[in-house]
């Protein structure tokens, strides 16, 4: 019988609304900074949400030329850098690699939504008459961010991207993790990127009611768990990872950040946007991730909710820890790192795994900004680490996403001692 490989994280590289690498994103995280501004992107006069979680400071002529920046959707763009930065931190020389044994499996919710709006709006423009950018295509399809990661490096191994909305970023890493441990690969690019900050894409959320309208204040717009929140916060960029085989990554002297133990995965089964009222499909993913872990509730420090700061989700997600976690709910840090980053959709998954990864690090969990009175429906003994974060011994930590459809994913990281 095969043993499973053991699977390891070796590098992190994020873009986020909060840091434009993972350095400064886990400062902007443990400072409680937030992300939320008004959108300069676009004219929002005609639009209920007039904010959103961009990127600031970010330049895409820093990181590519003109002529790549013709083929590149924001998406790609995005994926292009927190890879670049990702495999830096893991110190992985390309000359050296076997380049058929490293994969890219990368997440994305919309893909390239940009690219689509623009050609659209100009094929309107142009009386209907099909004269279309020829790397329209090429630009918008959402398998292009693994596509691109893979082109630039030469990573010949398994190469596709997950899409489940919410739950993609997260997706990709749990087939990165099961692709190393069935063998295909010895070093595997995950992570996920979004860039719907779009004027389609914002009035698309708005119209279902799924974001805050919170227009005059909104730094404090994203508020999970609070009685008086109203929607999530549109978020944008990447999120890395470098996963290694244990073996594979020691024989090459690596510096380890985490173990990934477990992961799980579940259908809701039962609505295309909201989640069930009482938990039961955030229940069974975290208890289908904590079976393949092979260890016991009692042995969690920490769970980075998916949190996005809507009325059902949130009580949802609550009832569903309860339900796992029984009484030593009350022992282990809650937190929603949506609460500054706003929600990056596809990208989710993979900023916050980066956040549980680093919280492990340093013994530090980040906190859930913006709480002002808790809702009157969820037990006010769990501790959410409201407003500051808090330093704790953490051993082990449990990242979930979600998504629209009912895709719910869980993923496991111990905190790695040599």
């Amino acid at each position: 019988m095969q043993k499973i490989r053991k699977v390891v994280v070796t590098g992190l590289g994020s873009l986020t609304p909060i840091g434009l690498n993972h350095q400064a994103y886990w400062q902007g995280l443990v400072n409680g900074v937030s992300g939320a501004a008004p959108i300069t992107y676009f004219d929002t006069t005609y639009h209920k949400t007039k904010f959103a979680c961009e990127l600031k400071g970010y330049n895409p002529e820093d990181h590519f030329d003109r002529k790549e920046l013709k083929k590149l959707d924001p998406c790609s763009q995005y994926a292009l850098v927190a890879a670049k930065e990702a495999l830096g931190h893991a110190n992985l020389d390309i000359s050296k690699l076997d380049l058929e044994r490293v994969g890219v499996l990368w997440g994305t919710g919309i893909g390239g939504m940009q690219s689509i709006q623009d050609e659209v709006i100009a094929f309107a423009q142009n009386n209907l008459v099909p004269r279309f950018n020829p790397f329209f295509i090429p630009k918008m399809i959402a398998n292009m961010p693994a596509a691109q990661i893979s082109i630039k490096y030469g990573f010949k191994g398994p190469n596709y991207v997950t899409v489940s909305a919410c739950a993609s970023g997260s997706h990709a890493l749990i087939a990165s993790v099961q692709s190393i441990q069935l063998g295909l690969a010895d070093v595997m690019i995950t992570g996920g990127s979004e860039a719907g900050i779009t004027p389609v894409a914002m009035g698309g959320f708005n119209v279902i009611r799924a974001m805050s309208e919170r227009n005059d204040d909104p730094a404090t717009a994203s508020r999970p768990f609070d009685k008086d929140r109203d929607g999530f916060v549109l978020g944008e960029g990447a999120g890395a990872l470098v996963l290694e085989d244990l073996e594979y990554a020691q024989a090459r002297g690596a510096k380890i950040y985490a173990e990934v133990i477990g992961v799980g995965m579940s259908a809701e089964a039962y609505h295309i946007t909201a989640p069930e009222p009482e938990g039961a499909g955030s229940a069974l993913v975290m208890k289908n991730a904590l079976k393949n872990a092979g260890i016991s509730p009692q042995e969690v420090d920490y769970v980075n909710v998916h949190g996005t700061s809507t009325p059902l989700g949130d009580v949802s997600e609550v009832k569903a820890i309860q339900r796992i976690f029984q009484e030593h709910a009350y022992k282990i840090n809650i937190s929603s790192t949506k609460s500054m980053t706003g929600h990056l959709l596809g990208a989710a998954g993979a900023i916050e795994s980066i956040a549980c990864i680093l919280a492990l690090e340093h013994g530090v969990v980040p906190p859930t900004i913006n709480h002002f009175e808790l809702d009157d429906t969820i037990d006010p003994r769990l501790n959410f680490t409201f407003n500051q974060a808090q330093t704790r011994k953490l051993s082990i930590a449990i990242n979930n996403a979600f998504g629209f459809g009912g895709h719910n994913t869980s993923v496991i990281f111990k905190k790695w001692v040599s």
